[in-house]
């Protein structure tokens, strides 16, 4: 990586700029979901959804990860509009919670929500494609920068907990809505990057990139690490409580590992193994640490496992960003992300849904069927680590 001493005065400058515009985006973006996540469905009971269309309107945003996403990351992309479609997608976001927040009907809330969700979904991908956009022209790392959205996750999360005993639950959507309002702001700070030329040698298009190997294994092996973690988001709290722990020791324990999430991203810049060998690391983390969770052990070894969740979702976060920067050409980069955020959400969906019928039946158990998802990403990452070897200008943009 190029030292800054070597950078120019005016392009130090501009990266600087970058950085802290795009960790402010970053931060409203995960800020949004934080507060959206634990509590929209708590809004969705306080006006009176029967739990039957809960169920069915908090599976809106799922499907569209694997339906519309990609047309909208492609349609981007094509339209060499990455930065406009991120500001478009924010206030469409922002103005789609702000109407559904107007609405008491199941019908209606689920319409608006099914608009809304084919703007929000393709926000992380249409991000990360331009974040790493950034990071190969200015020579940054995305660690430290995607460390700014697990922070206002947590923050994001506590806030809304909080208020949760000031205010009303049906007044909650008007928190997640002024979220959105300031993602919607921050976007316009964002500034435009020059679209990547492609070359004779790098000249792919978005179907190449399915027919690539390397690429292919790095989204499944992704796919399957973060949808191991299914099992655990669904029923972690559940189980928990179960075995006699307070409400305020489980989020004690969700926010031990958010915290050794975000550690790991600041410290990734250090890292100097192949990004290949960093999700491989990963995969076998998720193996040990299903294994561990499928004992219910006792909350000492709990607490210490759980700082394992920084390697199990940020190590991979961050391996996977860098072989992404490594194999796809910068101007196809928003149809990779979407390709990537397509194959996630059908692997966690699907995961999702067998999770709860095998917990139904073996309890924690479910977690040894987690290990092995996470081992089979393992294998194939390893049987394509000589597709995924590093190139010297790959190795120059400091994921």
């Amino acid at each position: 990586m190029t030292s800054e001493s070597q950078i120019p005065i005016d392009t130090q400058a501009a990266s600087r700029r970058f950085a802290a515009r795009l960790a402010l985006f970053y931060g409203t973006l995960f800020g949004l979901v934080g507060t959206h996540l634990p509590f929209f469905p708590v809004w969705l009971k306080a006006i009176g959804i029967e739990p039957g269309w809960i169920g069915i309107i908090t599976a809106v945003p799922a499907v569209t990860r694997f339906t519309v996403l990609p047309f909208v990351t492609g349609l981007a992309e094509r339209r060499d509009s990455l930065l406009t479609a991120l500001i478009v997608t924010a206030f469409g976001c922002a103005g789609g919670l702000a109407i559904m927040g107007t609405q008491h009907q199941a019908v209606a809330v689920l319409l608006i929500y099914i608009v809304t969700s084919c703007l929000w979904t393709p926000m992380t991908p249409l991000t990360d494609a331009y974040a790493l956009r950034g990071v190969v022209r200015y020579g940054l790392n995305y660690g430290p920068l995607r460390l700014w959205g697990s922070a206002a996750f947590v923050a994001g999360a506590l806030a809304c907990g909080l208020l949760v005993d000031l205010i009303a639950a049906k007044h909650l959507i008007w928190v997640i809505v002024a979220v959105a309002v300031l993602g919607a702001l921050a976007s316009l700070t964002l500034q435009p990057l020059d679209r990547p030329k492609a070359s004779a040698t790098t000249r792919h298009d978005a179907r190449a990139l399915l027919r690539d190997g390397g690429f292919v294994a790095v989204i499944v092996t992704s796919a399957l690490v973060q949808g191991s973690h299914a099992a655990y988001y669904t029923f972690a709290s559940i189980a928990w409580q179960q075995a006699g722990l307070g409400g305020l020791t489980i989020a004690g324990l969700w926010a031990l590992g958010v915290l050794a999430e975000i550690v790991l991203f600041a410290l990734s810049p250090r890292f100097t193994l192949p990004f290949s060998t960093l999700v491989a690391i990963a995969a076998l983390s998720a193996v040990f640490r299903w294994v561990i969770f499928a004992q219910a052990p006792p909350i000492a070894i709990l607490a210490f496992v759980q700082l394992a969740h920084g390697l199990t979702f940020g190590l991979t976060m961050v391996g996977t960003m860098g072989l992404l920067a490594q194999l796809v050409p910068g101007h196809v980069m928003a149809r990779g992300q979407g390709y990537l955020a397509a194959c996630t959400g059908i692997v966690s969906s699907s995961a999702s849904i067998a999770s709860g019928a095998v917990y139904a039946r073996y309890g924690e158990g479910v977690y040894y069927l987690m290990a092995a998802m996470a081992g089979t990403g393992a294998v194939i990452m390893w049987l394509a680590r000589h597709k995924l070897a590093p190139q010297p200008q790959s190795e120059a943009s400091g994921l």
